[in-house]
């Protein structure tokens, strides 16, 4: 497949005044609906980069991306550089990508939300296309509402975004406290002020499990999270890593998803403390009958598992539990890494 090639230009047109929306959010669609390799992944991120240097990883499969610089540079509005990088995924990797287009990280994500692989969705910034954009969506389609606030907000008969905005601020904070209910009345009016921010891909690891069908019961999903965080244990230890938090993304069956995360008070490689944050994390989203497609862990704030100290605790038990760890990482090591595992993870579908 021929790739178009961007050349810069030295100027826009006379359109070039007009307010656009430069914020891309780039959902990235593996083959047959697997989970992108991480070196695949990657490589999806440097092509991103190639375009504009604002690249913000968001794993493990979407990215955000500010193009306002690349817009002024290459002379090809935010829609058509969306398109050439959906060309060039799928030319590079076999990975196509639904792009969403909007102002700002949050009005971005729920552009490219429920697309399909291979869709450029653009949502003007004009503050009558938001509202309207906006409006008629069901309250629990907000970013950063989950299950358990949703279900709050309906109680109050506040089941739409619409209906959110025009709530009364104060009456939103007396139902979510302060910070939460202006920060959702704020959303609701289509505003987020955070930024596109470049991280590093080295600083963090992550993996993701998808479940063969939407999943209900609570018990298969914390498996799937023991599954996950054994998993992280093992590889930041092999790697001589440690991480300072954890951060859990759960995805619904209606393509949205919320995230959480924990810092822990010293960086840690242990499974039984990953595997404990994770169900935290999980049992804090009440999610109880929710249809989860599939539940992500990431390991953030990763450092040199030699330069990390560690509290000693006096506990048998705990000691205990690292001297099977170190145990099994040898196993592992040896006999490959299906030789050994928790219990737990042995019927995860």
């Amino acid at each position: 497949m021929n790739t178009r090639r961007l050349s810069p230009v030295p100027s826009l047109s006379s359109n070039a005044g007009r307010a656009e929306s430069t914020v891309l959010y780039v959902h990235f669609h593996a083959a047959g609906g697997t989970a992108l390799d991480e070196d695949v992944y990657d490589g999806l991120l440097a092509l991103l980069a190639a375009v504009s240097p604002v690249v913000e990883a968001l794993p493990p499969d979407a990215a955000l991306m500010d193009v306002r610089g690349a817009v002024r540079y290459f002379g090809h509005d935010p829609a058509e550089l969306a398109g050439l990088l959906r060309v060039r995924t799928l030319a590079r990797y076999g990975v196509d990508c639904t792009v969403g287009i909007a102002g700002n990280p949050m009005l971005a994500r729920m552009a490219a939300q429920d697309g399909a692989p291979g869709a450029v969705r653009t949502l003007a910034g004009e503050p009558d296309a938001v509202a309207a954009f906006l409006a008629r969506k069901p309250a629990a389609a907000l970013y950063g509402v989950g299950p358990a606030t949703a279900r709050t907000l309906c109680s109050y008969g506040l089941d739409s975004i619409g209906r959110i905005a025009d709530a009364p601020l104060g009456a939103l904070q007396r139902i979510l406290g302060a910070a939460a209910g202006r920060r959702i009345h704020e959303r609701a009016c289509g505003i987020d002020p955070t930024p596109v921010t470049p991280d590093a891909r080295a600083r963090s690891m992550g993996a993701e499990h998808r479940f063969g069908n939407d999943e209900l019961d609570p018990e298969q999903r914390c498996r799937a999270l023991l599954a996950l965080a054994d998993g992280l244990g093992a590889r930041l230890r092999s790697g001589g890593q440690a991480a300072r938090g954890l951060k859990l993304t759960v995805r619904y069956a209606d393509g949205s998803s919320t995230t959480r995360s924990r810092t822990f008070a010293e960086p840690t490689a242990h499974t039984p403390e990953l595997t404990a944050a994770a169900y935290a994390l999980h049992a804090a989203l009440a999610l109880q009958r929710a249809r989860v497609r599939a539940v992500a862990l990431r390991a953030e704030g990763l450092c040199d598992a030699r330069l990390a100290a560690h509290q000693l605790t006096f506990d048998p038990a705990d000691e205990k539990a690292r001297r099977v760890e170190a145990a099994v990482d040898r196993a592992r090591a040896r006999f490959g890494v299906a030789a050994v595992g928790p219990a737990g993870t042995l019927h995860v579908a």
